[in-house]
């Protein structure tokens, strides 16, 4: 497998500089990836993708993932919403071929104005997966036009809380070019998966494997509290079997990325020692 972070990059391709990537370089990895908030896509221009992929050649790094920022929700009710939010994301599609990614991140969402990833009932009341669906075939459209696999950040918050859900939507919409991310610490849904997580994660990779092109490698700390609270953590200092996970994406995907990400500077270095211990483990090399 190929190890990448996320994270060090600034969202704006224009303030990338050699020292910036130097960082990730600086841990043996082979991409570093970040995120470009929507507002400024309509900005860049071949230029600006130029200079920034002569960095990364010239370091000899890749850009894995590129993700593209929105706060809107994929499944509205309000068509408007909908139409503005699928040409931010066309436009990201066409961003990240530019910068040649190997995937572009999306989210789907949510109805609850606080954030694409708080709950809210409105998100599970029949017929939202069916607009959900019908938006993302419209991205799918774009993705196939431009070449780009497009993957779905996923999590049990949101619409797309299961596995199972992740592969009903994907095989409805019916295109090689939109995926799922293998974010697998987003689908664990109780204590008892957790402190089983062997079991779970063999689940979530039988189930979501096959439409998986990118993984974020990430470990679930369990927490004191009413009712229940997991909590990501650096890989290897919490409760799942990573060995499990690393073994897994070998075999699914094994020339594809897993990336460190969700952590404070100071705290990558561990983390991607960490990957490399648990990948040694798990007989994995990391190329």
């Amino acid at each position: 497998m190929r190890l990448g972070v996320v994270g060090f990059a600034p969202g704006d391709p224009r303030a990338v500089t050699a020292e910036v990537l130097k960082k990730g370089l600086d841990q043996g990895v082979t991409s570093v990836c970040y995120h470009g908030p929507g507002e400024i896509l309509n900005d860049l221009t071949p230029a600006d993708f130029n200079r920034v992929n002569a960095l990364y050649d010239e370091l000899g790094l890749e850009l894995a993932q590129f993700g593209i920022g929105y706060r809107e929700c994929l499944f509205d009710p309000d068509r408007a919403v909908r139409d503005g939010v699928i040409k931010t994301i066309c436009r990201g599609i066409e961003a990240g071929r530019a910068h040649r990614a190997h995937n572009v991140l999306i989210r789907t969402g949510s109805l609850n104005p606080a954030g694409s990833y708080d709950p809210t009932p409105e998100n599970h009341e029949p017929g939202r997966l069916d607009v959900l669906i019908d938006t993302l075939s419209r991205v799918a459209d774009k993705a196939e036009e431009e070449g780009m696999t497009v993957v779905i950040e996923t999590h049990v918050l949101t619409i797309m809380g299961s596995p199972e859900i992740n592969r009903k939507v994907i095989e409805a919409v019916g295109s090689d070019r939109l995926r799922v991310v293998m974010d697998f610490v987003n689908h664990f849904q109780s204590l008892d998966q957790a402190y089983r997580s062997t079991e779970r994660l063999n689940h979530i990779f039988d189930v979501m494997g096959p439409i998986s092109t990118v993984a974020h490698i990430k470990d679930i700390s369990v927490e004191p509290g009413f009712v229940v609270h997991m909590n990501e953590e650096v890989p290897g200092a919490g409760v799942l079997d990573l060995v499990t996970a690393v073994r897994r994406w070998e075999e699914i995907q094994p020339q594809s990325y897993m990336l460190v990400e969700h952590l404070p500077e100071d705290k990558i270095p561990t983390a991607v020692a960490n990957v490399r211990r648990i990948a040694a483990e798990a007989g994995v090399e990391i190329v």
